[in-house]
């Protein structure tokens, strides 16, 4: 039989009785995709991991706290069996191989009558891969093939066309801080499909790069009419390549929400009746900080954080902080495109109560090759700023976080 390849099949599982033997790390590994496929999980065994324990506490699975016991594969359709004790291992199996049925062994391979592939899911496709040569069997080579396989149609890299046709519509899509591999599996996979990208100055660029040829892609900053008519241009243009049949991508730095006017785009597609998804993404008030060194909390020292704009002075009848009551929180204050105006913000803060000691970094770049870390004080930071050449992008960090960690990059 070891001379011959399996023969792969995809097992419908739904209802069905599925019997585990041991509930240790193999049972903890394989459970979570028998419950996901809607079997209804036998596990026998005397003693579970805790995160095993877990499922059965949720009602997830059904928990005999025994030893395996002749006769407990009768029902099933499918059983594994990962226990230590070998005799019981061989006597599972002898049982399994008299009622039929397909059996999984974790310590003997070629005793199972099937095996477990190496799987990963991509948007509703699932990538099996076994070892087609019983006798040069390699986990972690079958292991290796599937993550390839599984992070190529992620990303864009591995093409695999829909035959079906895409539905037009917007994906506004977080690019994450700016290092190309903090954007999400989602975002990436959407940023391969697309047929036109409108991107953000402070987007993942070297994503762009990636694209096939026949993408178009939108500078945001070039596009014409001017400093205030800039958000009005940017949503035409969406709606406009919408209109055409084509799927879009505005590819926006950080997250679209945290001050990247998404909203505003959204409501513009829906008025336009334009579908319109929202990818998240990572935003720089965290990772930037965390990139340097800094943690926005942490125990003993800063139990909240409070995220603001910068791009506007306190004292500018445009602002919305309340600058006086942020001066008496003891917590952690990120400011974001507040570089130029940081002495005016220092000053605002030492005015209503901050103490002029209080840490300040300034994180430029941030997870880029360029990133540069340059630390100060409140009393300090408004020279130190000009001294040190800072330039944005920059995400200001004010609080005892700033010298709690090492100083440099993680």
């Amino acid at each position: 039989m070891a001379e011959h390849p399996a023969y792969p099949v995809g097992l419908r599982l739904a209802g069905r009785r599925v019997v585990v033997l041991g509930g240790g790390q193999v049972a903890q590994r394989r459970l979570p995709a028998l419950i996901a496929a809607g079997a209804d999980v036998r596990l026998v065994s005397p003693e579970a991991t805790p995160s095993v324990e877990a499922m059965a506490e949720a009602g997830e699975i059904t928990w005999e706290r025994r030893p395996y016991a002749e006769g407990d594969l009768a029902d099933a359709w499918y059983a594994l069996i990962a226990t230590s004790d070998t005799g019981a291992n061989n006597t599972a199996s002898a049982e399994a191989e008299r009622h039929r049925l397909w059996c999984v062994r974790s310590d003997d391979a070629d005793l199972a009558t099937a095996w477990t592939p190496a799987t990963g899911h991509s948007e509703g496709v699932t990538v099996a891969v076994l070892t087609t040569d019983a006798r040069h069997r390699d986990p972690r080579h079958t292991a290796a093939i599937r993550d390839a396989v599984v992070e190529g149609l992620r990303d864009g890299t591995l093409v695999a066309p829909h035959r079906r046709t895409r539905t037009p519509g917007v994906a506004l899509v977080g690019g994450g801080p700016g290092d190309p591999d903090l954007i999400t599996v989602r975002g990436r996979r959407l940023l391969a499909e697309a047929d036109v990208v409108i991107a953000d100055r402070l987007g993942p660029r070297d994503l762009l790069a990636e694209l096939p040829p026949h993408v178009e892609v939108i500078d945001a900053a070039k596009i014409p009419y001017g400093r205030y008519m800039a958000q009005e241009a940017i949503n035409n243009a969406l709606i406009e390549h919408a209109k055409q049949g084509k799927s879009v991508v505005r590819l926006k730095g950080g997250d679209p929400f945290v001050f990247g006017r998404g909203m505003e785009e959204a409501q513009a597609l829906a008025e336009a009746g334009i579908a319109c998804t929202v990818v998240p993404g990572i935003s720089s008030t965290i990772s930037v900080p965390g990139a340097a060194g800094i943690p926005v909390t942490h125990r003993g020292v800063a139990h909240e954080f409070t995220v603001v704009s910068g791009h506007v002075a306190p004292d500018d009848e445009r602002s919305l902080v309340d600058w006086p009551s942020l001066a008496k929180l003891t917590g952690t204050l990120v400011i974001l495109m507040g570089v130029d105006k940081i002495g005016r913000i220092a000053e605002t803060l030492v005015a209503h109560g901050k103490s002029p000691d209080t840490p300040v970094a300034l994180v430029q770049e941030g997870t880029t090759a360029a990133q540069r870390r340059v630390d100060a004080t409140l009393a300090t930071v408004a020279e130190t700023v000009v001294a040190e050449e800072v330039r944005p992008p920059a995400v200001i960090v004010v609080g005892a976080v700033v010298a709690v960690g090492p100083h440099g990059t993680v």
